[in-house]
């Protein structure tokens, strides 16, 4: 019996909001596992993107970094249609750009909620179908997409990310029963919180991480490098009959 190995060489992996937080973490991983990488972000005027690809370089790995909005189908097919160009396929798509605006339902603004909409459920539908595509005529591929356990659970002020974000889990199980006879696998991770710039707001209040920390089973909250090995797994041979599936990675939080 051989054993899978949790490498990536040969393969071209899409990552969506790349240039910091768990995009980065994860691009520069799946780099360091031998894939090339198409990084996108809508926001580049802080040279963020541009220095995750110059980041994977230095490792000795091809990158090209795109600006594109994914809740806007053109910038999109852009986007897909530079990285094919560049690259010639893609084998892993990594849906995880996202945007958190925090309110209550019946005081949240239509503007924030498709806003939210937007980016953390439509936008993953667009990059699924226009890579999925692209997936179907090379007949394999693997997308990942990064939920939350707040599709799971819910808490004040997380309404409008909690209804997305599990739109995003079934749409994980709908695509995975729709794209396994062409050999494309779907899963999904859902984190706890993860100490990135994204959910400042959360634990830059040291008594509200404190509260949070002694309420896991293991007493912590993760880091983005924690979500590495399942990211791994998922994109891998090591984990080819598996498909449909959301990883729950909160340290115990619904436990």
């Amino acid at each position: 019996m051989t054993i899978p190995e949790f490498r990536l060489d040969g393969k071209v992996a899409m990552v969506t909001g790349g240039r910091r937080g768990i995009g980065r973490t994860i691009a520069l991983a799946f780099a360091e596992a031998g894939a090339d990488i198409a990084i996108c972000d809508q926001v580049t005027e802080d040279g963020h993107l541009e220095g995750v690809a110059e980041e994977i370089r230095t490792l000795g790995r091809r990158a090209f970094a795109v600006q594109a909005d994914t809740s806007r189908r053109a910038d999109v097919r852009r986007m897909v249609a530079e990285a094919m160009a560049q690259f010639g396929s893609i084998d892993i798509l990594v849906n995880n750009a996202g945007i958190l605006i925090r309110a209550l339902l019946l005081e949240l603004d239509e503007e924030s909620w498709d806003k939210i909409m937007g980016v953390d459920l439509k936008g993953y539908f667009l990059c699924s179908q226009e890579v999925g595509k692209r997936m179907v005529q090379q007949k394999k591929g693997n997308i990942i997409n990064i939920s939350t356990q707040f599709a799971f659970k819910t808490d004040l002020g997380f309404g409008a990310y909690s209804v997305a974000k599990v739109g995003v889990v079934m749409m994980t199980r709908v695509l995975a029963r729709e794209l396994g006879p062409h050999s494309i696998r779907v899963n999904g991770i859902a984190p706890g919180l993860v100490i990135t710039e994204f959910s400042r707001p959360t634990w830059s209040n040291p008594e509200t991480l404190k509260q949070i920390e002694a309420s896991l089973p293991l007493g912590r909250v993760a880091e983005a490098s924690d979500l590495v090995g399942a990211a791994l797994f998922l994109a891998s041979d090591a984990s080819n009959y598996v498909t449909g599936h959301t990883i729950l990675m909160d340290g115990g939080a619904l436990a």
